[in-house]
C-alpha cells in the first residue's frame, strides 16, 4: 500500500501545483456557473430556471474536465517524457498506478463538488426532487468513460497533439453535450448526434436526478454505460506507455 499512496500524494500534488489543469478543473465550471445564471442570455427563462438548468450540468462538465482533459493531458506529458515507462518498472507497478491516476480523479471530483454545489445553492439553486444515489451512480460511469477517452488520447498521441486534441474535444462535448446549452435549442441533426455523446448522456442523468429534468434518461443510461465499457477497454488495447 505505501507505493500507492505515495504515488497518490504525487498525483495531487501535481494536481494542485498546476496552474491551467486547477483553471480547467475548477475555476471555469465556477466561472461557466456563476456568469451565466446571473446574466440572462441563455433560453431557460429567468435567472432562477438559469441556475435550475445550469448546476447538474456544471457537475457534468467537472467530471468531463477531470477525467478526460485534466488525465489526459497529464497521462500524455508523462509517457511523452517516458515517466510512465520508468514507474511502471518500479515496484510501484503499472496497476497501482492506474489506481493512483483513478484516485486522484475521484479526490478532485469531491473537491470540485464541495466547491460547485453550495456556489449553486448560493445562486438560488432549488433542484426539487433529487435522487442523489442516481447521480452518484451517473457520475461514477461518467469519471469511467471520460477516463477511458482521456487515456485513449493520450496513450496514441505525442504529448503537444495530445494537448490540443484533448482541449478541442472538451470545446466540443461541452457545446454539444446539452451542459450549457439545451437539447431542444441545437438543430435537429445535432441534437440526434448530442444524445448519443458521453457528455450528452452524463449531463442529461444529472439533470433528471437533481430536479426530475431529465431529456430521456432511459436511453442516456444506456449510452453513458455503452461508453463507460468501450472506452476504458479500447484504452487498454490501444494504450502504448512510451
Amino acid at each position: 500500500m505505501k507505493p500507492l499512496i505515495a504515488q497518490l500524494r504525487t498525483e495531487l500534488l501535481l494536481v494542485l501545483r498546476n496552474g491551467e489543469q486547477l483553471l480547467l478543473t475548477l475555476g471555469i465550471p465556477v466561472l461557466l456557473l456563476v456568469f451565466f445564471s446571473l446574466v440572462d442570455v441563455l433560453p431557460t427563462g429567468g435567472e432562477a430556471d438559469a441556475v435550475n438548468f445550469l448546476a447538474p450540468g456544471i457537475l457534468a462538465l467537472a467530471v468531463m474536465s477531470t477525467a478526460m482533459v485534466s488525465l489526459g493531458i497529464g497521462t500524455g506529458f508523462e509517457r511523452g517524457y517516458k515517466v510512465l515507462k520508468r514507474l511502471g518498472a518500479t515496484p510501484l507497478g503499472r496497476g497501482r498506478l492506474l489506481m493512483a491516476k483513478i484516485a486522484a480523479v475521484v479526490a478532485v471530483e469531491v473537491l470540485q463538488f464541495a466547491v460547485l454545489i453550495p456556489v449553486a445553492y448560493a445562486l438560488d439553486w432549488s433542484p426539487g426532487r433529487t435522487n442523489w444515489f442516481a447521480a452518484v451512480g451517473a457520475v461514477a460511469l461518467g469519471t469511467i468513460a471520460f477516463g477511458g477517452i482521456g487515456l485513449l488520447i493520450a496513450g496514441r498521441l505525442r504529448a503537444e497533439v495530445n494537448l490540443g486534441a484533448q482541449n478541442g474535444l472538451y470545446l466540443v462535448l461541452l457545446l454539444l453535450g446539452g451542459m450549457i446549452i439545451p437539447f431542444a435549442e441545437l438543430p435537429e441533426f445535432l441534437r440526434a448526434v448530442a444524445r448519443v455523446l458521453p457528455s450528452g448522456a452524463l449531463a442529461d442523468l444529472t439533470r433528471e436526478a437533481l430536479g426530475g429534468d431529465g431529456d430521456r434518461p432511459g436511453l442516456s443510461w444506456i449510452v453513458l454505460a455503452s461508453w463507460a465499457l468501450v472506452s476504458p477497454l479500447a484504452a487498454s488495447r490501444l494504450f502504448r506507455w512510451e
